[in-house]
């Protein structure tokens, strides 16, 4: 066996647990944030730096590393790993949820989605089959399934029948791989319909993968919706087996899907504001381009361990912002992809200690009191 995992405590009264998730390239210690490498980087960060925050596990992009610069130059240059030089475990997403946001680029049928680059028109046609090829040459030890990733707002028919799809899909993906060295996840759909979630989590822990995603959340509805069904399905998935709550990465809802028994989460969003001059904080946003911080000479936040922390001023910071220098961009990127780790580490050890409860509520009113 390849990969296993093991669920080392859970939090009495919510859903919330430990554990460790074991692949190829090292184990992953769950709950666990995993900065996104789309093309192959973290944005603004070398991997020296991405390891110097403690990432366990990053993230590529399936949608444009086929596009730019092909899964046949990555197989040749000895897989992503090699590519760009990350020994520590890398997930790849289907990029279903590219090809579905291009929307008047695309088409889907059963057989598949055909759509057009971004970059530069050129036609496409992604099955569910060639995706995991597409991965397979990547060489990725978690793969994703191509899924519809359903829009918000949709109504239930439209819900149900991509949601169907989906799982038809899902069953021909996992016919189609052949390398047991790379885990495939299935994806969980259903839109905002607490029963069609429940379906679609059913259906999908019957097909036994190696672990399970939520997909189609954190889509411009409102989070309590989002909680609600997490909810639905929190009694559902196999415990055994790890939970991964796709594109979801502001600290409340780290927190709130820790809760609702999620293991694994991502995000683009600690570097994307990273470049718009916002850090990442235990009480919110702070954006650090204001005036205010002209001549603040303490650190982003007090008592972080990052090198942006341990280093520089806001001020400093803020100067580089200004001056577009793109070492604003990277030190900001560190500091938000840090902090959000950290605050994993911190719901783990909380977790193990039994006062994971404690530790959300105090949380809470700390993020809530700061918004």
């Amino acid at each position: 066996m390849h990969f296993s995992f093991t669920v080392e405590k859970k939090s009495n009264g919510s859903h919330a647990r430990a554990g460790t998730f074991k692949t190829p390239h090292g184990a992953i210690q769950t709950p666990v944030f995993m900065p996104v490498g789309t093309q192959a980087t973290v944005k603004a960060m070398t991997s020296q730096q991405v390891r110097d925050t403690n990432a366990q596990i990053i993230l590529g992009n399936t949608y444009h590393l086929y596009l730019r610069p092909g899964h046949e130059l990555i197989r040749e240059a000895g897989g992503l790993h090699a590519f760009m030089d990350w020994s520590k475990p890398i997930l790849t997403d289907s990029g279903g949820f590219q090809v579905f946001s291009l929307s008047e680029l695309r088409k889907l049928s059963e057989e598949g989605a055909a759509f057009q680059s971004h970059l530069d028109g050129s036609r496409h046609f992604f099955t569910p089959e060639s995706v995991v090829g597409i991965q397979e040459a990547l060489g990725s030890d978690v793969m994703m399934v191509l899924d519809e990733c359903t829009p918000h707002p949709a109504d239930f028919d439209y819900t149900k029948n991509s949601m169907e799809r989906t799982h038809r899909w899902a069953i021909r993906a996992k016919n189609a791989q052949t390398n047991d060295r790379q885990a495939l996840f299935g994806i969980v759909q259903g839109g905002m319909y607490p029963e069609l979630r429940k379906q679609s989590a059913q259906a999908i822990a019957e097909m036994d993968f190696i672990g399970n995603a939520v997909g189609g959340l954190s889509v411009g509805e409102p989070k309590p919706m989002m909680y609600e069904m997490l909810d639905a399905i929190a009694d559902i998935l196999p415990e055994e087996k790890p939970r991964y709550l796709m594109g979801v990465g502001s600290m409340d809802c780290l927190v709130e899907g820790v809760y609702r028994g999620i293991d694994m989460f991502d995000c683009v969003l600690q570097t994307r504001v990273a470049r718009n001059g916002t850090a990442l904080t235990r009480t919110g946003k702070l954006v650090i381009r204001n005036a205010q911080y002209a001549k603040d000479f303490r650190p982003i936040e007090e008592g972080c361990d990052c090198y942006a922390c341990t280093h520089h001023t806001r001020a400093y910071i803020r100067h580089l912002v200004k001056a577009d220098e793109i070492l604003g961009s990277t030190l900001l990127s560190i500091h938000n992809t840090r902090t959000t780790i950290r605050l994993m580490e911190d719901i783990r050890q909380s977790i193990l200690a039994g006062t994971f409860e404690e530790f959300r509520q105090e949380f809470k009113n700390n993020y809530e009191t700061a918004q």
